[in-house]
């Protein structure tokens, strides 16, 4: 019995103890999660009345807006010209493109057509009046580079969306606080970029480059849906109040209209999403090829991988590819590079791209590739793009495929000299590259060797005649012919 009754004094203990336990954690979890409540709550100091009235007056599109928008068009397309990320980045801080879209957003949140309408008209004129003075900039313009700033707006990725998307964010939040965070919205208006993808869009058309103004414009309007997207999904959030209308029929209408709108917006801010996180995924497992397959094969000769000429083109419906460039004098095996394809195979967004293996500049002559090899390191800085990047190994392959045809048959030119001179000993032949510092130039020169017992005489006049003899053999007046040591 007294066993009994300290069993059950214990089981009791036991069970006091673990209700206490399960009361102080639940009385953690209660004060953690009314700390995380009062930190993360937006909606206490959000002044709704008053960034209703800001927006608002922020769409206003005349006069003095029209004139600063187009003096930060000029400013962002000689920044974007000069390759200056700081003037780009001023003429963003003075461009009042933001605010048309901040009302798009919150005209859909909040079923404002009037404001949704005036949005659109001053969002459509401000786009046109951009693009207009960014082409008529670069088509009378003097220097139209195409700068690294310019081609980083025409290829937009996943990274472009996630910033619009949460820069949009942090732009209505500000917005919303009593006392504007005005640091915030210079921060998202530099961080978002919506003028120089306009700027973009107008050097494409002033030099006929569609591909260049296309690319821009795609990453102008990911920018624009997205920050609109983020508006609608914060208002809403913080409960901003609908507007009403005195006759309910009309008020059924806009707000249908104004779902109509939000989903018309989400519809393409889905698509545009997927898209751009497909390619950002086919880059990535792309990239990664390279660097386990090529990346990593040892030559074992004369050969080398040029990483900087490696493409990697993506294509939504077409064929994708991936294109490799190797030089030298080693081929690598058919195998190893059926190997390659066998492991682009295993990555899920490889499977139906094309892997293309370039190899160029195979040739005999240890000198010839040397030769191409330090021309391409001298030229590597100079190449910027992938047009000069085509042109110059266009340019090398043409000098290959030149010394190519110049090849000597030298076994054959060896027996017939051999046949025709009773004194010949031994035949020597090689390329020699000289130069005279301002070009270079690939000399045949044979060496000979004549029997000890022939007379000078005899070697004189058998060195001369070999010499012409070669020079129409081969077809080429530049052959030299030197003496050898017996």
């Amino acid at each position: 019995m007294i066993e009994d009754k300290g069993k059950d004094l214990s089981t009791e203990e036991t069970k006091e103890s673990r209700e206490k336990v399960q009361k102080d954690f639940q009385g953690f979890l209660g004060s953690a999660k009314k700390f995380l409540r009062e930190l993360l709550n937006i909606r206490k100091d959000t002044d709704q009345e008053a960034t209703k009235e800001a927006i608002i007056a922020d769409i206003h599109f005349k006069g003095h807006t029209v004139w600063i928008l187009i003096c930060s068009i000029f400013i962002a397309s000689v920044g974007l010209n000069a390759n200056s990320t700081a003037v780009v980045i001023g003429a963003m801080l003075i461009s009042p493109l933001m605010r048309p879209i901040l009302g798009i957003g919150m005209s859909i949140a909040i079923n404002d057509i009037d404001t949704l309408r005036r949005s659109l008209k001053n969002f459509f004129v401000m786009v046109f009046i951009s693009i207009l003075t960014a082409y008529l900039f670069f088509t009378f313009f003097p220097l139209r580079d195409e700068s690294s700033e310019l081609l980083a707006r025409t290829a937009p990725d996943i990274r472009d969306v996630l910033i619009a998307f949460f820069g949009g964010f942090a732009l209505v939040i500000a917005r919303a606080k009593r006392g504007t965070v005005a640091t915030v919205i210079f921060g998202v208006a530099i961080a978002t970029a919506l003028m120089p993808p306009l700027c973009t869009v107008g050097f494409g058309l002033a030099i006929g480059n569609m591909e260049y103004a296309l690319g821009a414009i795609y990453l102008f309007t990911i920018n624009t849906i997205f920050i609109a997207l983020a508006t609608v999904i914060v208002l809403k959030l913080l409960r901003f109040p609908m507007v009403r209308y005195i006759n309910s029929k009309k008020r059924r209408f806009f707000a249908r209209m104004a779902s109509l709108v939000a989903i018309l917006v989400m519809v393409p801010a889905t698509i545009t999403f997927y898209n751009v996180f497909q390619e950002s995924r086919f880059m990535i497992q792309a990239q990664d090829l390279v660097k386990t397959t090529i990346g990593e094969y040892k030559f074992k000769g004369q050969g080398r991988f040029l990483d900087n000429l490696t493409q990697i083109n993506y294509s939504k419906n077409g064929i994708s590819n991936i294109e490799i460039v190797c030089m030298g004098d080693e081929e690598i095996p058919s195998n190893v590079i059926d190997t390659w394809i066998a492991k682009k195979n295993t990555y899920g967004r490889l499977k139906n791209a094309e892997l293309k293996i370039v190899q160029g500049g195979r040739d005999d002559s240890t000198e010839k590739f040397n030769y191409i090899t330090e021309l391409y390191e001298s030229k590597k800085v100079e190449i910027k793009n992938k047009d000069e990047r085509i042109q110059f190994l266009e340019e090398e392959v043409a000098k290959l495929s030149k010394l190519t045809t110049r090849q000597v048959p030298f076994s054959q030119i060896s027996a017939e000299a051999r046949a025709n001179y009773v004194n010949l000993q031994s035949l020597g032949f090689a390329y020699t590259l000289i130069t005279d510092f301002n070009k270079m130039d690939t000399i045949p020169v044979f060496e000979v060797v004549w029997k000890k017992k022939a007379k000078n005489k005899e070697i004189k006049e058998d060195t001369e005649k070999l010499t012409e003899w070669l020079k129409l053999r081969i077809n080429d007046q530049k052959a030299q012919v030197k003496l050898g040591q017996s």
